[in-house]
């Protein structure tokens, strides 16, 4: 089976192992998804799946899109992610693809959109330190000198500087699966992953050895 599912962040806990150990958590609604379409090397150059999370009502999604699940005989769905496979050819469009491909102490990825900050200045956004703060002090929370004077009187792209915070794809490699719970879809993984609550994640099998 795929070793890739979308999911839903639900928020985060803590459980005990058999040890007695306090575990930190966050819970995943973890699929159910439905194969959409194949990606074949023959076709398309590559191989991969098309999952869809999510159903919902046909008025929700546009024409083109409901014309493509249609085509597969699948029901419209909010989102619709791929994931590499070997082997696309093992898979079927409808086919249901569930949080039981995962096991207990399996490492996944979990890549999301992380929490949007809005603009922050260089001190919160990039770790600077902060300038005096005594009474006189013309330079408190400042970004300070850029290093560019008459020559190349200019600041180079990439310079750390205040600006818009946040809202990024990112990825968390590496997490252990702590719980898996086939009878209501959740997965729980150690530690956090990016997103507020009840945004869109995707889990896959770890890259990260």
């Amino acid at each position: 089976m795929a070793k890739g599912l979308l999911g839903k962040k639900l928020g985060m806990t803590q459980v005990f192992d058999d040890e007695g150990r306090l575990i930190p958590v966050t819970v995943i609604q973890a699929g159910p998804c439905v194969v959409v379409e194949r990606r074949l090397p023959s076709k398309h150059g590559y191989s991969a799946i098309q999952l869809g999370f999510e159903a919902v009502k046909e008025n929700k999604v546009n024409r083109p899109t409901l014309g493509h699940f249609r085509k597969a005989g699948v029901a419209p769905m909010r989102y619709l992610r791929e994931f590499r496979v070997e082997n696309p050819e093992e898979y079927e469009p409808g086919q249901v693809i569930d949080v039981s491909i995962f096991q207990e102490k399996e490492r996944v990825d979990v890549t999301g959109i992380s929490k949007g900050k809005g603009f922050q200045g260089a001190i919160k956004r990039h770790g600077f330190r902060r300038g005096p703060m005594s009474h006189g002090s013309k330079y408190h929370r400042a970004p300070g000198s850029l290093s560019a004077s008459a020559d190349p009187s200019r600041v180079f792209k990439g310079r750390k500087l205040p600006g818009h915070m946040g809202h990024r794809r990112v990825t968390v490699r590496g997490l252990e699966v702590v719980r898996v719970d086939p009878d209501r879809n959740l997965l729980l993984v150690k530690g956090a992953v990016p997103g507020p609550r009840g945004s869109l994640v995707s889990i896959k099998a770890s890259t990260k050895s």
